[in-house]
């Protein structure tokens, strides 16, 4: 009698692992609005920028979403750089308070007399409610040249990096600096009604 030998053959289990869905940072207690941007600008996916959006949901971070991205938002600041309101400093630091905070945002020597690491300073979180002054149908009771001042004097008190970014808003060019799109917004905050606020 022969014996014939059974082949058995095993299925080798299957070796390869998933990718885990990589966690979103922790940013500090009460972020600045700079740093959620800076987070949600990093990831290479919509679907995580909207993600970080939620979780740092604020007012804050809508109220500049809405001055930069809704049309209906009518600037009341002049476009571009921001001057100094002194002659003084002028003469004493080169280029506009807008290249100055710049240089400050980048890591430069402070041309501003602001701290890098926000010490002393206020943030966007706090200073928020008082945007409306600097668009239309905000506070018309303010001329030209006071709006300017008070302008100028909020971004002199903000951290060099906030400042950096209501000078963008002021023009709607947040997304040349954060790669944040107005879907990304949309999508985040579904509550924001775009139109009508001029």
């Amino acid at each position: 009698m022969t014996t014939t030998k059974k082949k058995t053959t095993r299925s080798k289990a299957s070796t390869s692992t998933r990718k885990s869905a990589t966690p979103i940072p922790d940013l500090p207690t009460n972020p600045f609005v700079f740093e959620v941007l800076e987070l949600a600008s990093k990831q290479r996916s919509n679907a995580k920028k909207v993600e970080i959006l939620k979780k740092y949901e604020h007012n804050s971070l809508k109220s500049i979403f809405i001055w930069n991205f809704d049309e209906s938002v009518i600037s009341l600041l002049p476009e571009g750089d921001v001057p100094y309101g002194d002659a003084e400093d002028q003469s004493v630091y080169s280029g506009s308070l807008s290249q100055n905070i710049q240089r400050e945002a980048d890591g430069g020597e402070s041309a501003t007399g602001q701290d890098l690491d926000g010490r002393g300073k206020t943030s966007l979180r706090r200073e928020w409610q008082n945007l409306y002054h600097y668009v239309q149908g905000g506070n018309s009771s303010l001329n030209n040249i006071r709006r300017e001042m008070m302008f100028i004097n909020l971004l002199r008190g903000l951290h060099p990096r906030e400042a950096e970014v209501v000078i963008l808003i002021k023009d709607g060019r947040l997304s040349s600096k954060y790669k944040i799109s107005f879907e990304n917004v949309k999508e985040a905050y579904p509550d924001i009604q775009w139109g009508g606020r001029s």
